[in-house]
């Protein structure tokens, strides 16, 4: 680790904090649509060199990393996957999956995958990791990863050659170990992320060269954040969130201090940024709710303001061709089949998918996926119930987590 001026490495400085105090909630003033524009202004000012952009950047995700307490040198514990219940579909097959991010505390999901084939140990498959948003229960319909547009883009995504985790948030369907609302939800969902692409990657039909995210609303967040600090993540699509004056509304986006500290200023249009020069879909909208109570959606500005800082980005690293922004105006916030159709196809173009399975006519039919009931996507039930040494409770989890 590169020692900071001083002599003291930001492991260091990492260490140093997380002894120091225990997660506070943050309290982060969402701005005007004009305060996001002089932010993204203010920070142009400070590069017009691809040398000068790196600099901020390193700076930036050292100051995310401070603001979380996550030392990315930490150990990288055994995963201890536990994985149940295949079923085979039409072009895919679906898995009940559960890992160890940290010691006792437990990642939940569903792994879809392509159909077995003889060379499935050859690394051949892309892997995308599929976060979820806060798109709750509603109407009958489940919420979280057993939605049945997560369960269509997971399935559609692996009938096109990739291995795909989608996984619970923090407090939401079987990770219950503790609550979403708390500010170390943040921290925690970071590191799942992290090792969700070590799960991955260490899946031996997976190509560790070939890593995707893509989430929508908060599951958009998880996206650019796990792509800014995970270079691992070679594409990512994060749907309805890329904003430069909304910061997120919950804890797990904004509840601790990684968008402003002593040592760095970002946003979240910023942090997409540090994707570059990796290929970057940023999919927006320009409303959100019913029609009779229309707002806009924070990602409304995309083509004019944070999709263009992007591109100055890109530019300077001479990769100006690998970011795209798809603006759906009349479309709502969520992942429904427009976007999942600019998806499908900026994923097979950067990680070698298969779209001619799903698509001959230039719509993608995804009339094959099964929708299956939430219980039958659960990972603990009757037969493989939850370890006993599983940790219970923020305050227990995160001392362990630190320690």
């Amino acid at each position: 680790m590169k020692p900071n001026k001083q002599g003291v490495s930001f492991a260091t400085i990492v260490a140093l904090s997380c002894l120091s105090h225990v997660a506070t909630a943050q309290t982060v003033r969402q701005l005007s649509h004009a305060e996001g524009r002089a932010l993204l202004e203010q920070f142009s000012r400070e590069f017009d060199t691809a040398e000068a952009w790196n600099d901020r950047a390193e700076r930036v995700r050292r100051g995310i990393l401070r603001g979380m307490r996550l030392d990315l040198t930490r150990d990288r514990t055994l995963l201890r996957p536990i994985i149940h219940s295949r079923r085979v579909f039409d072009g895919y097959s679906v898995e009940n999956v559960a890992f160890e991010s940290f010691p006792g505390f437990f990642v939940t999901g569903n792994l879809y995958r392509p159909p077995r084939r003889a060379a499935d140990s050859d690394g051949s498959h892309a892997g995308i990791l599929c976060p979820h948003g806060h798109f709750a229960s509603r109407e009958g319909q489940p919420g979280g990863r057993f939605r049945s547009d997560m369960q269509i883009r997971c399935a559609t995504l692996a009938r096109m050659g990739a291995v795909v985790l989608a996984y619970d948030m923090i407090g939401w369907g079987e990770s219950t170990q503790m609550n979403h609302r708390d500010p170390f939800a943040l921290t925690l969902q970071t590191w799942n992320s992290i090792r969700g692409v070590d799960f991955l990657s260490s899946l031996p039909e997976v190509d560790a060269e070939r890593i995707g995210v893509t989430g929508a609303s908060g599951g958009g967040t998880q996206s650019f954040l796990l792509a800014a600090l995970d270079k691992r993540v070679r594409v990512s699509i994060p749907v309805v969130m890329v904003s430069a004056h909304f910061f997120g509304g919950c804890n797990c986006e904004s509840g601790l201090p990684i968008h402003k500290s002593d040592l760095h200023q970002t946003n979240n249009a910023d942090i997409a940024a540090l994707a570059a020069p990796r290929p970057q879909l940023l999919i927006s909208v320009t409303w959100r709710g019913p029609a009779n109570a229309r707002r806009k959606d924070q990602s409304c500005n995309t083509p004019e303001l944070e999709y263009p800082y992007l591109r100055r980005v890109y530019g300077l690293l001479g990769a100006e061709d690998k970011v795209e922004n798809l603006h759906l105006p009349d479309e709502g916030h969520d992942y429904g089949y427009s976007k999942r159709l600019g998806a499908y196809r900026f994923f097979a173009r950067h990680l070698n998918l298969n779209l001619s399975v799903v698509s001959q006519t230039g719509r993608v039919d995804e009339s094959f996926v099964r929708i299956l009931a939430e219980h039958k996507l659960h990972i603990w039930d009757k037969t493989h119930a939850r370890p006993g040494h599983a940790l219970q409770g923020a305050a227990t989890i995160e001392a362990a987590f630190w320690h």
